[in-house]
């Protein structure tokens, strides 16, 4: 069974996450530094979470998120289930073995991906943390 009923499930869990991090002081930082766009489609439920850290990011924040589908071109392109999204982020999917598996598709340069994935790290912790706070505790795992 999917973990997300809609797609607004995935913005609210997913992307919500996404936003609370754009100002987090290590990750933030280090993805906004990229100056990447990077684009993930998932599937199941079918939902688009875009990050922009190359155009100007709102105050305070070191990147942009936009749920859906956008104009923004991205210099990366991550495609997945969103069940697969959903399990990385607790540090359960191994990017490498995913993208080898084909269980995570990607476009544009792997290399500036694998980069981030040291600042990252603090996710697996905050991700459960944030659906917590959220009062999403059925889909920690």
């Amino acid at each position: 069974m999917a973990t997300f009923k809609d797609a607004a499930e995935v913005y609210q869990c997913i992307g919500g996450f996404f936003k609370m991090v754009t100002d987090h002081p290590e990750m933030g930082e280090k993805i906004g530094a990229s100056g990447l766009i990077i684009q993930f489609v998932y599937s199941e439920p079918d939902s688009i979470i875009t990050v922009d850290a190359k155009n100007p990011p709102p105050k305070g924040s070191f990147f942009r998120i936009i749920e859906g589908p956008c104009d923004l071109k991205p210099d990366v392109k991550m495609t997945m289930t969103a069940d697969i999204a959903h399990r990385f982020w607790f540090g359960k999917v191994n990017l490498v073995q995913a993208l080898a598996k084909g269980d995570m598709k990607a476009q544009g340069p792997i290399p500036s991906i694998l980069k981030l994935l040291p600042a990252i790290k603090p996710a697996y912790t905050l991700y459960p943390e944030y659906l917590k706070k959220i009062g999403k505790a059925d889909k920690v795992i």
